[in-house]
């Protein structure tokens, strides 16, 4: 059985299928010695000396077991491998797999805390974050401004931003008493554009001032997870998971 090679390293932790596929552009990729283009297919059975800058990879070719984890990421962490500016990052403390690597689902800015997925298995990662999956994250947040029910029809309706229209699938407060300018809503939303929510609100003229994500997909952040802490999923929410996307 063949398949296309973005998609087997993809499978196999080695990046999303648009990183790969940059990869391959820049050929950084390459197939006994001749250097990979987009859209080749490799047989499973004999796929060959594979390398990635220069270093060859493993490719395990019996059972693959998906692993996922969720980490409770604290404020002032980013979400890349490295940085120039050598900031903490969310890889810093994550456990170590002896073969392939981690992959975030999705991302959270340098101000936003509280749940990110992580697995091994690309085309999860790839199926979980694309917008036609519509799959949902919901958030705490935390804003300053005036805000009325027509505020919160605007931004239910949707509203133009950097990267295009956004919307709330459900937007809510949770404290209706509250009379302070800074109040808490819990929102609801199927994409994951750079800085969506912060962009939303700020064209109803409010700030966020704090931003916790609580849920992704059927996955919640587990209360008992201290911030800087990881977990990992069992096999029944694995599948779980899996099955939003099958």
């Amino acid at each position: 059985m063949s398949e296309k090679i973005q998609k087997i390293l993809s499978h196999f932790g080695y990046g999303s299928r648009r990183n790969i596929e940059k990869l391959i552009q820049c050929g950084n990729i390459s197939i006994n010695g001749i250097k990979a283009i987009i859209g080749q297919r490799l047989d499973y059975k004999n796929i060959g000396e594979v390398r990635i800058k220069g270093e060859i990879i493993s490719i395990k070719k019996t059972y693959f077991k998906t692993k996922v984890i969720i980490y409770n990421k604290p404020e002032g962490e980013i979400c890349t491998r490295n940085d120039v500016k050598k900031r903490p990052t969310v890889f810093d403390k994550l456990p170590f797999l002896n073969i392939h690597r981690w992959i975030s689902i999705g991302r959270l800015d340098l101000n936003t805390r509280g749940l990110l997925l992580f697995t091994n298995n690309g085309n999860l990662a790839n199926k979980l974050m694309h917008p036609k999956n519509k799959v949902e994250r919901e958030y705490y947040i935390r804003v300053f401004g005036q805000i009325n029910k027509n505020t919160m029809n605007i931004l239910k309706n949707g509203v133009k931003i950097k990267d295009g229209y956004a919307s709330f699938k459900s937007i809510e407060p949770i404290d209706c008493k509250d009379s302070r300018k800074n109040k808490w809503f819990k929102g609801v939303l199927c994409e994951g554009k750079n800085r969506e929510i912060r962009s939303m609100w700020k064209t109803v003229k409010c700030q966020v001032s704090r931003l916790i994500r609580i849920r992704y997909g059927n996955i919640i952040l587990p209360k008992n997870l201290q911030l800087g802490h990881w977990t990992e999923l069992n096999s029944t929410l694995v599948d779980n998971l899996s099955n939003l996307v099958a």
